[in-house]
C-alpha cells in the first residue's frame, strides 16, 4: 500500500513551529533594530540574516521529511557525523578567537556556527540508536543492561560504551567552557536514560540524586564563596554568574547587571506590556537582549499575559512532540522524539530560570525567540526527525490496520 507523507504531515506541530519561528522573526527585529539604526546600519540586518537561516530550516524541514528513516539507524552514518562532530568541536575549542570568555564558534567568511548546538540533537539521535537496540536485555536485565560493561576501558570495546562517549562529548562542549548547551545535554542524556525502557524506580532515583547533586552544588558555592571557587579552573568564566545569582543588586555594576536589568524589564512589562518595539531595556541597559535574556524583553514589550501565551504555544508544541514519541509502536522513534521535547523543555527550563533568578544564568538562547540561526537550524532539524517519524508511525499503523482488515474477510 502507497501512502504519500504529505498525507499524514503532523500540523499540530507543523503549525506552532511556523508560528513561533515567524514571530521569533519580528521579535529579532524588535530588540535589534534600535541599535542598528545607532551604528548607521540597515534595521533589517539581524531579522534579514535570521530569516535566511530559517528559509534553510525551511528547506532542510522538506529535505528530512522525504527521506527514508532507515538513514537514522545507520550506524556508519552516525560514527561519521559523530566523528566530523569531535573535530569541529575540538577546532572550535583550541583553533578559535575567545569571545566574551569562552570558544566555541566556528567562523567561515560571512557564516559563523557553533557545534555545540548540533551536539544536543545528535547525542539524542546516538542514545536512541544505542538504547533501541538493548530492548530486549532491558526487558530482562532492567538499568544493568545499560551499564553492563566497566567503566574503565580495558580494551578496544570498551571505549565504545555509550557512558564514556557521553562524558568526552560533554566534556569538549564544558570546555568550551559552554556550561550552558553542557548543562542541557547532561539533562537531555538524563531524559534518554528514563525513558530507554527502564523501570520507573530507576527514573525517580535519577531525578532526586540529580535534585540533591545540584542543590549540594550550590550549597557549597554558597558557604565557600564565589570569590574562592573563581580560583578553580574553568568556574572562574561562570564565577559571576553565580555571584549575581545570590544578590544581584549587590553588583550592579558587573556581575549582578544581566539579572538586575532583566528583572527590571519584566517589572516594566506588568500585565499588558510597553508595545512591541517600546522596550527601555533593549537599548543598551539589558545586554545579551537579543539572545540570552530576550524574553525579559517580550515580558516588558508584551507584559505578563503575552508572555504566558507564547510559553503556552511553546509547551503545546513541546507537549505534541513528546505525544508522538508516547504513542510511537518502534523504541528508536519513541525515544528519538520524546528526546526532542525533552531537549526543547530543558532549553526552555535553563533559559527562563536564568532570567528570573531561579537558576544561575548560563547564556542558553530561548527557543525560536532569540537571535541566533544556528539555534533555529538545530531545532528546525529536530522538528523535521519528528514529523518524519511521526508520519512513519502512522503509515505503519495504516498498513496494519490495512492487513487485519484483510486478514478478517
Amino acid at each position: 500500500m502507497h501512502i504519500e507523507k504529505k498525507h499524514l504531515l503532523n500540523y499540530s506541530i507543523l503549525l506552532p513551529y511556523l508560528i513561533l519561528s515567524v514571530l521569533g522573526l519580528i521579535i529579532v527585529y524588535s530588540t535589534t533594530s534600535a541599535t542598528l539604526v545607532n551604528y548607521g546600519l540597515n534595521p533589517f540586518k539581524s531579522m534579514l540574516n535570521q530569516g535566511g537561516f530559517w528559509i534553510i530550516s525551511l528547506l532542510a524541514i522538506l529535505f528530512i521529511y522525504r527521506l527514508r528513516l532507515n538513514f537514522l539507524k545507520n550506524s556508519k552514518i552516525l560514527t561519521g557525523v559523530l566523528l566530523i562532530e569531535v573535530i569541529l568541536l575540538l577546532i572550535a575549542r583550541f583553533f578559535t578567537q575567545e569571545v566574551n570568555g569562552a570558544h566555541g564558534w566556528i567562523v567561515i567568511g560571512p557564516v559563523s556556527f557553533q557545534p555545540a548546538e548540533y551536539l544536543k540533537i545528535l547525542v539524542i539521535w546516538f542514545l536512541a540508536f544505542t538504547f533501541s537496540r538493548r530492548q530486549r536485555s532491558i526487558a530482562v536485565y532492567d538499568y544493568q543492561a545499560l551499564t553492563r560493561r566497566r567503566w574503565w576501558p580495558r580494551n578496544a570495546s570498551d571505549f565504545t560504551d555509550w557512558r564514556l562517549i557521553c562524558l568526552f562529548l560533554i566534556g569538549l562542549v564544558a570546555a568550551q567552557p559552554d556550561l550552558g548547551n553542557a548543562a542541557i545535554i547532561v539533562l537531555t542524556v538524563l531524559i534518554m536514560i528514563t525513558v530507554s525502557g527502564i523501570g520507573y524506580r530507576w527514573f525517580s532515583a535519577i531525578f532526586l540524586s540529580t535534585t540533591a547533586a545540584s542543590a549540594l552544588f550550590l550549597g557549597i558555592i554558597g558557604v565557600v564563596g564565589v570569590e574562592t571557587m573563581a580560583k578553580v579552573p574553568v568556574f572562574g568564566y561562570v564565577a559571576k554568574r553565580f555571584s549575581a545569582f545570590y544578590n544581584p543588586f549587590k553588583d550592579l555594576t558587573d556581575s549582578g547587571h544581566q539579572l538586575a536589568h532583566s528583572y527590571y524589564a519584566m517589572s516594566n512589562g506588568g500585565w499588558f506590556g510597553m508595545g512591541l518595539g517600546n522596550s527601555i531595556e533593549k537599548r543598551g541597559y539589558l545586554p545579551e537582549a537579543t539572545t540570552d535574556f530576550v524574553f525579559s524583553i517580550v515580558m516588558e514589550e508584551f507584559g505578563m499575559i503575552g508572555a504566558c501565551l507564547i510559553l503556552a504555544l511553546v509547551f503545546f508544541l513541546i507537549l505534541r512532540i513528546i505525544l508522538v514519541g508516547v504513542k510511537a509502536k518502534n523504541a528508536f522513534n519513541a525515544m528519538m522524539a520524546i528526546g526532542v521535547g525533552g531537549m526543547m523543555l530543558m532549553q526552555v527550563f535553563v533559559n527562563i530560570g536564568g532570567i528570573s533568578g531561579l537558576i544561575p544564568s548560563t547564556g542558553v538562547t530561548f527557543p525560536f525567540l532569540s537571535q541566533g540561526g544556528n539555534s533555529l537550524l538545530v531545532l528546525s532539524v529536530a522538528i523535521a526527525l519528528v514529523l518524519n517519524i511521526d508520519a512513519n508511525e502512522k503509515r505503519m499503523e495504516i498498513i496494519e490496520e490495512s492487513e487485519r482488515m484483510m486478514s478478517e474477510d
